[in-house]
């Protein structure tokens, strides 16, 4: 029997991108459970691997030590003091090419992802056009184990399993027996965050049925100021943003009944526990390969091509063009309930 294969897999940022890598793991080591795995990543992410066997994490401290080439180097040396045999590059950034330097001088095996750019770059160019879906990032992230030799089918199926609910979490969101529906209304760039006053107009409508919880998901001070307000306006609203660590974060969401989210970090989080994701896209698009792991592209709610027709227009949302800037207006916010509505109708 041969010696164990040790992967050094690299995802360094950000949490989206982190949260994909997720079923493709989980997927990997299912089918070729003799190997071992090393996550490189941020050390704020590591409770998204705890599930997965064979599976730890090495904090890059990119702005610590080591940051810059010196710092690279040293992690180089520390990570191969590891007994690393190949390494899947899911990021392709400047670190990791720096990495890669030190590893091929080892003759260690680095393959690294094809992003697809010149593909996105015409599925994103400011003209009229036909789209068609790209390959997706999990998919992506899976080619590159099947040229370090592996095989790997994706499904949906290999998603974590849901966690069991601390006291905390219940002390936070209570024990009634409504449905828990998620929304995270926040977004990196303006150019995919759903208008925040169509979003309360969402979260009205669902707060009148008093039939549900509504969560609210989000991060940084302006976005807690934010989503208490609209806790303090609506009786089944609750924020959630800045009042539970991060593991205990995830455990919430893994409960959840349904997910709404921007095209961002939430629906990715959402999505790897194999939960109902409604997405909403603005200049992005789900055909651009980011869509949540295992979701029906209905549950992808996009802006109206007909009235903007050079949609999509960016692949992470930071440019559109002049005269783009309302495009997620022709998303209507009673089409997002009966999308809600019609997924809680399921469970």
């Amino acid at each position: 029997m041969g010696t164990q294969k040790h992967i050094l897999v690299i995802r360094l940022s950000a949490m989206g991108d982190v949260a994909m890598t997720i079923p493709v793991l989980s997927t990997l080591i299912k089918q070729n459970p003799q190997i071992k795995i090393t996550v490189l990543t941020r050390a704020f992410f590591r409770p998204m691997f705890a599930q997965l066997k064979n599976v730890q994490v090495y904090e890059a401290d990119v702005k610590g030590k080591h940051k810059g080439v010196l710092g690279l180097r040293k992690l180089s040396k520390e990570l191969k003091n590891l007994g690393i045999s190949q390494v899947a590059d899911l990021h392709n950034v400047l670190r990791s090419n720096i990495l890669k330097t030190y590893f091929v001088l080892g003759s260690i095996p680095f393959v690294q992802i094809n992003k697809g750019r010149q593909e996105k770059k015409d599925l994103t160019a400011l003209k009229v056009k036909t789209i068609q879906p790209l390959k997706t990032t999990p998919e992506r992230y899976a080619d590159v184990f099947r040229k370090l030799g592996y095989t790997i089918n994706l499904s949906k199926e290999n998603v974590l399993q849901r966690e069991p609910i601390e006291d905390t979490i219940v002390k936070l969101v209570g024990s009634s027996p409504k449905k828990w529906i998620g929304i995270a209304p926040f977004a990196a760039f303006k150019g995919k965050m759903y208008p925040l006053e169509l979003m309360e107009k969402v979260i009205k409508q669902i707060d009148a049925t008093n039939e549900n919880t509504i969560l609210l998901f989000g991060g940084g001070k302006s976005e807690k100021k934010q989503l208490q307000k609209l806790e303090e306006t609506y009786t089944n609203c609750i924020n959630i943003a800045g009042n539970l660590p991060f593991k205990e974060e995830l455990t919430l969401i893994s409960n959840l009944d349904v997910m709404l989210a921007m095209d961002s970090g939430n629906s990715h989080l959402a999505a790897m526990y194999g939960l109902p994701t409604i997405t909403l896209w603005g200049v992005t698009h789900p055909y651009a390969g980011f869509a949540p792991f295992g979701q029906e592209m209905e549950n992808c709610l996009t802006s109206d091509t007909k009235q903007y027709p050079f949609l999509p227009t960016s692949v992470y949302g930071n440019k559109f063009p002049e005269g783009y800037e309302r495009v997620m207006y022709t998303i209507e916010p009673k089409t997002v309930v009966q999308k809600v509505i019609e997924i809680l109708s399921k469970k």
